[in-house]
C-alpha cells in the first residue's frame, strides 16, 4: 500500500481489526520512510458493477464503474453538520452497495442508487434527505424545496 504523505510503497500493518457491522478490515499502517501513520479498509467487492447516468438531450448514456468513494462523499455532503454519525453513513453506504452488487445486474441506473440514497436517509435525517433530494431532482426554484418539505412533513405526520 503506498504511503499517502510520501508515496513510498513500503508500508507496514501495526492493527487489523473488523468493522462494528463486520464488513469489512479496518488496518492502521505506518510508512516504512517517512514513518506517517494512515488508516486504510477492506471491503469484499462480489462483482464489477457499472453505473448507467441518464443521456441528456438525446445523448446516449455515460457508463462509469460503481464507485464507493463517489456514493460515501454525496452522503455525507448531505449529512453535513447534521449529527450524522460515519459509522451511519458507512452502514447506509455499505447497505446501498450490497444490494448493487447482489441485484445481479451487470448495470444499475444511477436513478436507482439515487432512489436507494434517498429511502435510507429518509429513515436517518429529513434534513439531509432534502438536502440529497435538491440535489437529485435538480431542484431549481425554492417552490421546490417548499413542495417536497411539505411531503416529507406529511409524511411525517402520518
Amino acid at each position: 500500500m503506498r504511503c499517502p504523505f510520501c508515496a513510498n510503497e513500503d508500508t507496514q500493518v501495526k492493527d487489523s481489526r473488523p468493522t462494528e457491522d463486520n464488513t469489512s478490515i479496518r488496518r492502521r499502517r505506518q510508512c516504512n520512510s517517512c514513518g506517517a501513520r494512515f488508516t486504510t479498509f477492506e471491503r469484499v467487492q462480489l462483482r464489477e458493477v457499472t453505473v448507467v447516468k441518464a443521456g441528456e438531450n438525446g445523448e446516449d448514456a455515460r457508463r462509469e464503474p460503481f464507485d464507493r468513494t463517489k456514493l460515501e462523499h454525496s452522503v455525507t455532503l448531505a449529512c453535513r453538520k447534521r449529527g450524522v454519525s460515519e459509522e451511519q453513513i458507512d452502514r447506509l453506504v455499505s447497505g446501498i452497495q450490497r444490494q448493487v452488487e447482489t441485484a445481479g445486474d451487470a448495470e444499475v441506473p444511477s436513478a436507482r442508487i439515487g432512489e436507494l440514497v434517498m429511502d435510507g436517509l429518509r429513515g436517518i435525517d429529513s434534513v439531509a434527505y432534502i438536502r440529497f433530494a435538491s440535489v437529485y431532482r435538480d431542484f431549481s426554484e425554492a417552490r421546490d424545496f417548499e413542495e417536497f418539505a411539505s411531503t416529507v412533513a406529511e409524511a411525517a405526520k402520518s
